[in-house]
């Protein structure tokens, strides 16, 4: 049974911003229904165009693109509250692929909405501006990261940015937080080797300062984590959620 927008598990956490009656009401009449699927599960692929965009409501995703020859490179890890599939929704195309990690729920929304929002939420229209900037903003730390800082600062931001966001979302367990990836996953995000990735977190577990396994990240220094990635804001801000 699909979960009413008033009565979502995630939006009343402080990473979310609020909405008024009116917002939640519009948000049930664009929200079609719920949709769940199994780990390793394509979602979107690149190529197509899909009548639909949704919001990862719970669970844990991925965001690629593949060359021809196979390689892959990591866009974005998907956790809860992420808008899928917006660059489809509004280019008609998706330019990358989308696939779960693990078993995901995912709130369903008529792509042919989006107009209906424009005329008459344009407060909600831009929290779609904001969550494309964000987005931007996001892929331009990425870029950074891959081209001008080192493998140990690289991972440094990565992990300090990731557990930031699922502290955030209220999953944090005794400094702890879950993070169902493989290295190699990790490794296709930040041009690494997966052989240089295990050794340079391996340096952190040394260190003391960070550890992952077993699916989850552990984080001892998180001051230290975001000051040797060259971290600049600390804090995720409030954001919308669609």
């Amino acid at each position: 049974m699909s979960i009413k927008c008033r009565f979502c598990p995630i939006r009343n956490f402080p990473l979310f911003q609020q909405l008024s009656e009116a917002e939640v009401a519009f948000m049930e009449r664009f929200k079609v229904g719920e949709m769940t699927v199994q780990p390793d599960t394509p979602i979107l692929s690149a190529g197509s165009s899909s009548p639909q965009i949704f919001t990862a409501l719970k669970g844990f995703g991925l965001r690629y693109k593949l060359l021809e020859d196979g390689r892959r490179q990591v866009l974005s890890f998907i956790f809860p509250g992420d808008l899928i599939g917006l660059q489809a929704g509004v280019m008609n195309q998706m330019t990358h692929s989308v696939d779960s990690t693990t078993s995901m729920t995912l709130c369903v929304f008529n792509r042919n909405e989006l107009w209906s929002l424009f005329r008459n939420f344009p407060a909600r229209a831009y929290d779609l501006t904001w969550i494309a900037a964000s987005e931007e903003r996001f892929l331009g730390e990425a870029l950074t990261a891959i081209g001008q800082k080192s493998a140990f600062e690289s991972m440094c931001w990565a992990l300090s940015r990731i557990y930031r966001r699922l502290e955030a979302l209220q999953m944090d367990e005794r400094r702890s937080v879950p993070l169902p990836y493989r290295q190699q996953d990790l490794a296709d995000a930040l041009g690494l080797s997966l052989v240089h990735t295990n050794k340079t977190l391996a340096k952190l577990r040394e260190r003391q300062i960070a550890n992952w396994s077993e699916g989850r990240l552990t984080v001892n220094d998180i001051q230290a984590l975001e000051e040797m990635g060259l971290v600049e804001s600390k804090l995720p801000r409030p954001r919308p959620l669609i």
